[in-house]
């Protein structure tokens, strides 16, 4: 295995290497995902406006109004008639209607308003903000578990290219081995010069799929950085992967996400109905407030109150809301029986065509092992000048095929197991 290696990383001249895992890559793609870092800045968006209904709610809210009214009139009484700028005495004029106008009117005031027996209320909002951060939760967990899967998929991609060196420098070094044999042979006699030519020839051509694996396996591996957002343009080795079947799951987080979307349209009911809640408010104020200019002086005081709002008729649309939200929750529980549906043929389906991989592995393990016999067993005939050099090259190339078609078969079940371990989530 060192010897292989070796090889493969000649062939990797001049190029960085090192070794990566599969952990390495998920959790780069987790650390570098927009989306991630959205959910959690909701989360911190969530709580910021939690603080901010509170004080809505429970808060009293101070401020403070100024407000100035300029209303003259042109007054004719006791004959005369004049500009006045501000007066409530006149009795014959023209201009606004002093009862209206107040002839103007200076007022600054300082304003508090208290909401009273608000708690509810604010605790039914909190609850609907608590239930949409626990939505961005499962959606970061369901965002890093498709990570895991397109992750791990293109790792054993790269895994499949890597393999595919690994056997064509295998055989490579089988050929160059039999080459110096052949060489020899020739030289004695035994064979002809063509026959050493017709190897040298099949050398080459496995030189071009080599260079085609390791060209697969470059642009692979420039995708799976791509993939976990790495600025990252090294060629390294990859760690082996082994993924077995576990058991199955009962608490998933897909369903996680119905119950979830369920209980955000019980909150927004909720947040409705807080508009047909009896309202209760005290106030005060203290300024200034006067319609002559002459007595501001002595228009300073202040004022305090009660007030009380209840709408206990709109038109039915509390009904109405309750209808609307009792349908949309039976179209997501009716979307969750869906799923489960679903979702149980189809890991099903996974196991089968998992069983049917072990099968066709076993039949290709033990073909390759006939192979690697007939090849030690050609290799003697060789040495003896007894086997023709084309059905030597012809058996090589068939052993290689079965190679090949090992990997790919290798790969296909890893990828089956990650898409079975996805869905069993």
């Amino acid at each position: 295995m060192q010897k292989l290696l070796f090889l493969l990383f000649i062939g990797f001249a001049n190029l960085a290497i090192g070794q990566n895992t599969l952990r390495h890559y998920v959790d780069a793609a987790t650390q570098n995902s927009p989306l991630l870092f959205e959910n959690h800045g909701l989360n911190e968006v969530n709580k910021l406006e939690a603080e901010r209904l509170k004080a809505f709610y429970t808060k009293p809210q101070i401020g403070l109004t100024a407000y100035y009214l300029f209303s003259p009139i042109v007054s004719t009484d006791g004959g005369k008639t004049r500009f006045v700028a501000n007066t409530d005495a006149a009795t014959n004029y023209y201009g606004y209607d002093l009862a209206a106008s107040n002839g103007g009117t200076y007022s600054a005031l300082l304003n508090i308003t208290q909401p009273l027996f608000n708690g509810k209320s604010y605790r039914t909002a909190a609850q609907q903000l608590e239930i949409a951060s626990q939505i961005n939760d499962n959606n970061s967990k369901l965002s890093v578990h498709d990570l895991e899967k397109v992750v791990t998929d293109q790792y054993i991609l790269c895994l499949q290219d890597e393999q595919q060196v690994l056997n064509i420098e295998e055989l490579l070094t089988l050929l160059k081995e039999q080459q110096r044999l052949l060489e020899k042979l020739v030289g004695s006699g035994i064979y002809k010069r063509s026959d050493l030519l017709l190897l040298n020839i099949e050398q080459q051509n496995i030189l071009g799929q080599q260079a085609v694996y390791e060209a697969n396996y470059k642009r692979d591996l420039m995708d799976l950085n791509i993939l976990c957002g790495m600025n990252d343009t090294a060629i390294v080795q990859l760690a082996p992967l082994e993924l077995s079947v576990e058991p199955k799951t009962y608490n998933s987080l897909f369903l996680k996400k119905y119950e979830l979307d369920s209980l955000s349209i019980d909150a927004q009911q909720r947040i409705f109905a807080l508009k047909y809640r009896p309202q209760l408010n005290v106030f005060a104020n203290t300024g200034l407030n006067a319609v002559v200019a002459s007595t501001l002086p002595s228009r300073f005081g202040l004022s305090a109150g009660l007030s009380f709002t209840y709408n206990f008729f709109d038109g039915n649309q509390r009904g109405i809301n309750k209808q609307q939200n009792k349908l949309r929750i039976a179209n997501i529980n009716n979307y969750k029986r869906n799923f489960e549906t679903q979702n149980s043929v189809r890991k099903q389906k996974l196991l089968t065509e998992l069983e049917s991989y072990t099968v066709r592995g076993k039949n290709l393990y033990e073909q390759l092992r006939q192979y690697d016999a007939l090849i030690d067993s050609y290799r003697q005939e060789m040495a003896a000048g007894q086997l023709s050099v084309i059905n030597y090259i012809t058996v090589l190339k068939n052993q290689s095929i079965a190679g090949q078609n090992k990997v790919l078969l290798d790969a296909q079940k890893l990828i089956l197991i990650n898409a079975y371990q996805y869905w069993n989530w």
